[in-house]
């Protein structure tokens, strides 16, 4: 089986810092796309940033030039550099993996656990 686990997340003020990280364990073959989403309280998950295989990144207009979507394949890790954070960011940020092929079978998607990412004014 394969699991996503997230850690990074926690309490920091306005225009602080975070590195969320991502692993997926178990014997990978490959994972195409990899992404972070973001839930707020009372609203819908939407997309953060995402990264392809061959490193292609997509980021949402709100953290365009603030976050940075990187991977380490080798690892099967996704990481986010999240830099001038505002309270709007507050969140809880989910790890997802898209067409993952591993040793026991093939997963279309996988999501983490979530992670709370929490910004103070």
């Amino acid at each position: 089986q394969v699991q996503l686990v997230e850690s990074g997340g926690g309490l920091v003020q306005a225009g602080g810092s975070l590195r969320l990280s991502c692993a997926a364990s178990g014997t990978i073959f490959s994972i195409n796309a990899m992404a972070w989403y973001r839930q707020a309280p009372g609203k819908q998950r939407e997309l953060v940033a995402n990264i392809t295989s061959g490193g292609s990144t997509n980021y949402a207009d709100s953290v365009k030039g603030r976050f940075t979507i990187s991977r380490e394949n080798a690892k099967n890790t996704v990481y986010l550099q999240m830099n001038s954070l505002k309270p709007e960011d507050t969140a809880v940020y989910y790890c997802n993996a898209d067409r993952v092929n591993y040793r026991g079978g093939y997963y279309w998607a996988l999501w983490g656990q979530g992670t709370q990412v929490t910004v103070s004014s």
